[in-house]
């Protein structure tokens, strides 16, 4: 690890002294903190792109990047300068770096969380967390026995709009909290959803390792859908739930201060899209009852974009989040007591926040936007639905057993 990540472990957790060399390299780093890029695609590129206008204001360079695609490698490394490496495992033990960015499908999650944690670098993580909840499980409890700071990446929870809510809430300004609704939809022309371009460049044993992409996932032969077009496929993702539900509950969970579902319950399918090579469906929707007496409800096609107003809905007021924030409207029978509220925000859904936040979060101890236990909250919820789809059950969460049954 660097000299800025071992400064704060001595600092919390070792009585041993800091040489008079490596206190200086401290000086001398200036909290430079330096990162590196595991998984080079599309969003990293938004990554890199974000990071790269933070080295002045915010101290900060990607040091390596690594892809076991040449030509994402590549490009990556003409963005940003930083050092080459196709084997994610040899970037980890690079001891300049002092946090990681994964930026990978969502297979590879865990297995890159646990061993980023091992080598004490801390970690942004694009979301999902995990791909699955036993997955999640471990990677909690190895962030806390190490003690690095880990981001989930949600951006939206650097939009203070739902830490408000939460206030909102918990003071009674809503009543008591019934329902909760939210969505997140697209459309999209032709056979495919997810259709993002195949390179025909893409040679697996040329420019490509295949084996090193496929990692824990089941063996197979290589077929470019199954690597450009990933979220397609349960063996690398969840599909609706764990590329855009994820944004949409952890932003309820939030709001609500959840942590859990009692049970939950899934409908939808391939109803649009008949020709596509998807296994995951194009329609999806989900109802989560939480212990605390509320439910709350997912919707989503990837066929048609008409929103859906998100909102909590209280006994005295409904809370209505707008781009801008949030209004409070209180309902009829309850006006001599709910009081309208406006909200308007000072965050926002920015992955140059959120990086920020785990900056912070390293350099002063401050608090994270969305941490490894609110990333597990959302991974359990997008658990519970997918699998009652799957599986066309009602599911509920065992909460002693931290684990799935049926209802």
């Amino acid at each position: 690890m660097s000299d800025l990540t071992r400064r704060a472990f001595m600092a919390t957790a070792s009585t041993l002294p800091l040489t008079a060399a490596s206190a200086a390299r401290v000086v001398g780093a200036n909290d430079r903190l330096q990162i590196g890029v595991i998984g080079c695609g599309g969003m990293a590129g938004g990554h890199m792109r974000a990071l790269n206008s933070m080295k002045e204001s915010d101290n900060c360079r990607i040091v390596a990047v690594c892809d076991v695609y040449d030509k994402r490698l590549d490009a990556a490394s003409e963005l940003t300068g930083g050092q080459k490496y196709k084997e994610y495992r040899r970037l980890l033990e690079n001891k300049d770096i002092d946090y990681v960015l994964i930026a990978t499908p969502e297979h590879w999650h865990a297995q890159m969380t646990l061993d980023a944690a091992d080598l004490g670098k801390h970690i942004y993580c694009e979301k999902p967390m995990t791909w699955n909840i036993e997955q999640a499980k471990k990677v909690v409890a190895k962030i806390k026995s190490t003690g690095v700071k880990m981001q989930v990446g949600v951006q939206g929870m650097s939009d203070d709009s739902y830490e408000a809510a939460n206030k909102l809430v918990k003071e009674g300004a809503l009543g008591k909290v019934v329902l909760a609704q939210i969505d997140y939809s697209r459309n999209h022309k032709g056979d495919e959803f997810w259709a993002y371009p195949i390179d025909a460049d893409c040679k697996p044993g040329v420019n490509l390792d295949w084996n090193a992409w496929l990692g824990p996932a089941k063996k197979r032969p290589f077929q470019p859908e199954r690597f450009f077009r990933w979220r397609l496929f349960w063996d690398y993702s969840g599909g609706i739930a764990t590329d855009l539900f994820i944004h949409r509950v952890t932003r309820i969970i939030k709001s609500l201060g959840l942590t859990f579902p009692e049970r939950g319950v899934a409908s939808g399918g391939k109803f649009y899209f008949a020709k596509s090579m998807a296994e995951v469906p194009d329609t999806l929707n989900f109802l989560l009852d939480y212990p605390e007496g509320l439910t709350v409800q997912l919707v989503s096609s990837m066929a048609n974009d008409t929103p859906v107003e998100h909102m909590l809905r209280g006994n005295k007021a409904t809370l209505s989040f707008t781009r801008t924030g949030f209004s409070v409207k209180p309902q009829k029978l309850y006006e001599d007591e709910a009081k309208p509220v406006e909200f308007a925000k000072t965050g926002a859904e920015s992955v140059n926040l959120h990086h920020r936040n785990l900056q912070n979060a390293i350099r002063k101890g401050e608090a994270l936007k969305c941490d490894c236990d609110l990333g597990y909250y959302g991974v359990v919820a997008a658990g519970i639905g997918n699998e009652s789809y799957r599986k066309r059950a009602y599911l509920a969460w065992d909460r002693n057993g931290q684990k799935l049954k049926k209802a």
